[in-house]
């Protein structure tokens, strides 16, 4: 395993040519893996298709990861990570906190359309009623950041006048992470039941748009003004197609 970098006059000392190798086999053994269990799951992914995946072999997934399940906790923390690294470039500004959680909304529910192999390896992880998760010794640690802007931003807007004092940001993550979730891990039965496409790029922006309106009609102190526009774009009722004429029957079955 690489060790830390250690410190010199000049700043931390760059990965040498072997720890940079273990970084890239790790990192291609890590992306072949949450490709494979996204598309299989835990008991479906094998270890010779993620080895294979990443040009590697079977041996440097045991000695990186120590086993199967071991691989596929990496896996989960690995998206977390990610996720979180890409909030963390968010440009934020306590001083508007409105224009801010706008953001954040966005950021959640563009997320999750840009990377459906993160929704999907939570499914399959609720499904497993998350007992990998369980064994991930920084879950919360993963969280806390999520919840920490989050807090940041409604006691700030909270101090301003502009947002409610009762609300509870856990409530309002989870209502962000709901809205921005739901359609995403169900576009498939969603878009049959509903007889129109909801992950087309026209719909998703809609369903954005409301679901920005939603969140800051919850947290605001003043309701939103209304206009003569639908804050999501949409200016007719949708209606759900009828079903599909029942097939005529045979001349033979009617002659009977």
């Amino acid at each position: 395993m690489p060790r830390p970098a250690r410190k010199t006059d000049d700043g931390p000392r760059k990965p040498g040519v072997r720890e940079q190798a273990v970084l890239v086999s790790r990192g291609n053994l890590l992306r072949a893996a949450t490709k494979v269990f996204a598309r299989h799951g835990y008991a479906g992914g094998r270890v010779g298709q993620i080895s294979k995946a990443a040009k590697s072999y079977d041996r440097m997934i045991y000695y990186y990861f120590g086993s199967k399940e071991g691989l596929y906790i990496a896996v989960i923390e690995d998206i977390y990570r990610r996720m979180n690294e890409a909030e963390a470039e968010l440009a934020l500004d306590e001083h508007a906190p409105v224009e801010s959680l706008k953001k954040v909304v966005r950021f959640v529910c563009g997320y999750y359309r840009r990377h459906p192999e993160f929704v999907t390896l939570l499914n399959n992880e609720n499904l497993l009623q998350g007992r990998h998760i369980a064994k991930m010794e920084s879950a919360q640690r993963y969280s806390s950041p999520a919840i920490s802007v989050l807090q940041l931003l409604l006691a700030a807007g909270a101090a301003q006048g502009v947002f409610r004092s009762d609300l509870s940001v856990r409530d309002v993550y989870m209502m962000i992470a709901a809205l921005g979730y739901f359609p995403q891990s169900n576009r498939f039965t969603l878009s049959e039941f509903l007889g129109q496409r909801i992950d087309d790029p026209a719909a998703a922006a809609q369903w954005e748009a409301f679901v920005v309106d939603a969140v800051l009609r919850t947290v605001l102190r003043q309701p939103v003004p209304q206009d003569s526009h639908s804050p999501h774009g949409e200016t007719t009722l949708w209606q759900k197609p009828p079903p599909p004429p029942h097939p005529e029957k045979s001349s033979s079955a009617t002659s009977a």
